[in-house]
């Protein structure tokens, strides 16, 4: 967002400081099911939305939502104002129609019931140090409070399959599985990424390893993805048990929530569960060691201030530093979709 001329602009200013506004009018749209309504009758006109989402808003305000989603490349539009008939862009058609296998909006929802009103609270967090959810005020910790509420509970893991779904396909794909047999995913929540590692590897036996609460979520991704004899729920608690043994051992957005403390202590129980040869993968928006250019991975350290108080978002020079403090052999780093990589360590 630098400015690149020699004449100074406040356009980038604006375009940033006014950015919820943008975000909130996707938001809602997601909210609304709007892209679903659209993927499901081809196109609509802004009559139609109206009755259909119910809303009672003028009609000048309706054509400025709907028109301010097709500037944005998330509508696409025939006609205008009283003529126009809208339907999805390329993207929203796939990614936010909540009939596709490839919905992302769960991360989205999150977004707009939980966070969107956390983040008001980001200065508090900046000057406390502490945690800005449902947690705030002494509560009991967000993770917590998440398993003891299956509506919440739902919400954040569909949001997780959401925000990483495509980095689990990138991943099933991308990484060398063929000299190894078995895997496991560590917090493997509704078994994603287990169920792409089998879908893409036929020679992958595989274990997605989570608490008790998710694990019928779990049992049903397998069911539906129809790689029951590849993939099993197993039930466990990564801080109390140790990890079942295994060739590849994956964390997806697990590191990310601790503190250094903790990021360590779940790195080595990666390690033990081990053979020598074995791998070690953490899925994450890894900042670039510069810390310039992967803005979301910034934002979403600053998220986890929100929501945790200590976990953080790290570099890969980070990473790197506790995988040799730990004992692995060697590391690389893979790219996978928009700003996420797999950082990963060799034993």
């Amino acid at each position: 967002m630098e400015n690149q001329t020699n004449q100074p602009s406040p356009a980038s200013i604006m375009q940033i400081g006014s950015g919820f506004w943008a975000s909130k009018i996707l938001l809602s749209a997601v909210k609304f099911e709007l892209f679903t309504h659209l993927a499901k009758e081809g196109s609509l006109s802004a009559k139609e939305i109206k009755s259909l989402l119910k809303l009672n808003c003028t009609d000048r305000h309706l054509f400025d939502f709907l028109d301010a989603l097709f500037s944005f490349g998330f509508l696409k539009r025939d006609g205008l104002l009283e003529t126009a008939k809208y339907s999805n862009s390329l993207d929203t058609e796939l990614f936010l129609d909540k009939a596709k296998t490839t919905y992302v909006g769960g991360m989205l929802e999150m977004m707009n019931d939980r966070l969107y009103g956390f983040w008001g609270n980001l200065e508090d967090g900046l000057k406390t140090g502490l945690v800005q959810n449902e947690s705030k005020n002494g509560n009991e910790p967000i993770f917590v409070n998440l398993y003891k509420d299956p509506e919440l509970l739902k919400g954040f893991v569909n949001a997780m399959t959401g925000i990483q779904i495509g980095n689990f396909m990138a991943l099933a794909q991308k990484f060398d599985f063929s000299k190894h047999k078995t895997f496991l995913d560590v917090g493997g929540s509704a078994g994603i990424l287990s169920t792409m590692v089998a879908k893409h590897n036929s020679n992958m036996s595989c274990t997605t390893f989570d608490l008790p609460a998710v694990e019928a979520m779990a049992k049903e991704t397998i069911q539906k993805f129809e790689v029951s004899n590849q993939v099993k729920a197993v039930s466990g608690d990564f801080f109390a048990d140790s990890f079942p043994k295994a060739d590849v051992v994956t964390m997806g957005n697990i590191l990310h929530d601790w503190n250094e403390e903790n990021k360590l202590m779940l790195m080595q129980k990666a390690y033990d569960a081990l053979p020598d040869g074995g791998v070690f993968i953490a899925i994450e928006s890894v900042i670039d060691n510069e810390r310039k250019q992967n803005s979301f991975g910034l934002m979403m350290s600053l998220n986890m201030l929100i929501e945790t108080g200590d976990g953080f978002d790290y570099t890969f020079d980070d990473f790197n530093k506790w995988a040799t403090q730990i004992g692995f052999k060697s590391t690389s780093l893979l790219a996978l979709t928009g700003p996420t990589s797999a950082a990963i360590a060799y034993k």
